[in-house]
């Protein structure tokens, strides 16, 4: 429909190129503390694992580049970025921690468990065939080591952050769902406790009509004597006595009409009928015995004198306190010790009903009230301008007390109401904005040290690898030759040996006159004779000139004796 259109477009053209879900705009200068810690963290990386990158040489940079513009779409395209960082690792692993910040970033965001198990699988598998592949090519190493060093890239930057922000992600989903249903049962009691309100006020409302009405009948019936005495003494006043009875007959129906549109006259407005001894000292006297006739021991403790000269609006509060309370107990206590205590003072009255500990305590299904009763008395005493307090006592029952005023004035019923909060309900409180600040600064520290556990493990992993590759055990079949650069006789031989130069140190053939310095790789052979073999391969400006290979005592000689063994140059 043409009416949803711009909405649609309104919220693609919010959502920017490096913004998660839920999230407007482009975010800038957050994007720019990332793209400077994802270039610290390739610097670092390569400056580990320099001896991969720098074969790359000038493309390293482009690589890096396009490995920092991928990290920072990672909220807007997590599936193309985590992909695109595993390819770019395969060939330039300085872009490892790179890799790990974007697929935990994708594993969080993503809410099946399908889409995750697939993304990490074929991150992982992106990342395996393309070290592998490119292992031989970049000259460093055969497909097997391209294979053992994705395997480790792999796993320590796919697999355990993936696990991570899958954790972390159901965890988010969760906490909001959990905020989510709060908000809802927050909304709905209050939704209830206003039901309660407008109930009372109903009920309030219906008694004003038994009161009102009552009375509007007998100024209608004396009308009508009057009336009808007026025809034959003082026939000029009849018309006035029919007057009066018309007022008093219109304004009955319009009560009722008002009332009957409101829907309260067809609710039931308590158990008896509203009388002028309603709320009297009579009247609570036969609600204490006829409890006692439920079973339940009630003590009525009556002080000052009776409320039969006290409005009805006064009687009637206090008659709905007694009953509700003495209904609750049968209810949620019944055989309970109940003690009814009212002190009429000169300007208010006070209402006590407290219940001790059941004999037989309640079950799950009649324990538990919803204290509707309890918000529909506090809002028929608020409207009085008096004060409800219900709570549980220290030894187990419970205690309602009203403070009622003895004659409310005119504008007793807005006192102490307040009006219903239709604002939508919140689950954080005072302070929330702190929290939140707090939160994200728990974030950054958590997610800098996962970082570095995840460099650490990587390079460990890596070091490891590398030295297997360059062990006596993994050598290639190719053979050091004059003319190979340092770096490829580095691949072939074992490691520079301080032991090994020492042993030499006397006792090699004199150096080429053009060479710069010389490797000392680690003995491979066993000693034969007494003597070990060495083999020096010298170099000038990073090309191999010469290979020696001699032979040293395993022993301390005498040094007048001169060396033996074979001396040849390659």
């Amino acid at each position: 429909m043409p009416s949803s259109a711009p909405p649609a477009t309104e919220n693609r053209r919010t959502r920017g190129l490096l913004a998660g879900p839920g999230e407007s705009g482009w975010q800038l200068l957050r994007a720019a503390g990332e793209a400077v810690l994802a270039g610290v963290l390739v610097l670092l990386v390569h400056t580990g694992e320099s001896a991969f990158d720098a074969r790359l040489k000038d493309g390293a940079v482009a690589l890096g580049l396009v490995g920092i513009a991928l990290v920072l779409v990672r909220r807007r395209f997590p599936v193309v970025s985590v992909l695109g960082l595993a390819v770019l690792m395969g060939v330039m692993p300085a872009v490892a921690l790179l890799t790990a910040v974007a697929v935990y970033t994708a594993a969080r965001q993503l809410e099946t468990s399908r889409q995750r198990a697939g993304l990490l699988l074929g991150a992982a598998a992106v990342t395996v065939a393309t070290c592998a592949a490119f292992a031989p090519v970049l000259e460093m190493g055969s497909k097997s080591f391209g294979l053992a060093l994705s395997a480790v890239l792999a796993t320590t930057t796919v697999v355990i952050p993936g696990l991570v922000g899958t954790v972390a992600g159901q965890q988010d989903r969760l906490l909001r769902a959990l905020r989510e249903r709060t908000a809802a049962a927050e909304e709905a009691r209050r939704l209830a406790d206003s039901e309660s309100r407008m109930r009372e006020r109903s009920r309030i409302a219906a008694e004003m009509h038994d009161l009102v009405g009552h009375r509007l009948s007998l100024v209608s019936l004396h009308a009508g004597g009057l009336e009808m005495a007026l025809s034959k003494e003082a026939p000029g006043l009849q018309d006035e006595a029919a007057a009066v009875g018309r007022a008093a007959r219109d304004a009955m129906q319009e009560l009722r009409e008002v009332l009957g549109v409101l829907g309260l006259l067809g609710r039931d407005t308590g158990t008896d009928a509203l009388t002028d001894a309603t709320g009297t000292r009579a009247d609570i006297e036969a609600l204490a015995e006829e409890s006692r006739g439920g079973g339940i021991p009630v003590d009525l403790v009556w002080e000052g004198p009776d409320l039969d000269a006290r409005p009805a609006r006064v009687r009637r509060a206090v008659h709905r306190v007694v009953r509700e309370s003495l209904t609750n107990v049968h209810r949620y206590a019944a055989g309970a010790q109940v003690t009814v205590a009212v002190r009429h003072a000169d300007e208010r009255v006070e209402v006590r009903v407290r219940n001790g500990v059941p004999p037989v305590p309640p079950t799950a299904t009649t324990g538990l009230g919803t204290g509707r009763g309890l918000i529909g008395l506090r809002e028929r005493v608020a409207l009085l301008g008096g004060g409800l307090e219900a709570h549980r006592t220290p030894g187990g029952g419970f205690a309602v007390a009203a403070d009622i005023p003895a004659d409310p004035g005119p504008g007793a019923e807005t006192a102490g109401t307040a009006p219903y909060d239709s604002s939508p309900a919140t689950v954080d409180g005072p302070g929330s904005g702190l929290s939140a600040l707090q939160r994200r600064l728990a974030g950054a520290v958590t997610g800098l040290l996962g970082l570095v556990g995840v460099g650490v493990m990587m390079l460990f992993g890596v070091v490891l690898v590398d030295h297997a590759h360059h062990g006596p055990e993994n050598r290639t079949a190719q053979k050091p030759r004059v003319g190979m650069t340092r770096e490829q006789v580095k691949r072939v031989v074992a490691p520079d040996d301080l032991g090994a130069r020492a042993a030499a140190a006397g006792r090699e053939p004199p150096r080429p006159a053009s060479a710069t310095d010389c490797l000392y790789p680690y003995p491979r052979g066993t000693p034969k004779g007494g003597r070990l073999e060495i083999v020096r391969y010298c170099f000038r400006a990073d090309i191999l000139i010469a290979i020696d290979r001699f032979t040293v005592p395993m022993v301390t000689e005498k040094a007048t004796e001169p060396p033996r063994g074979r001396k040849t140059h390659d």
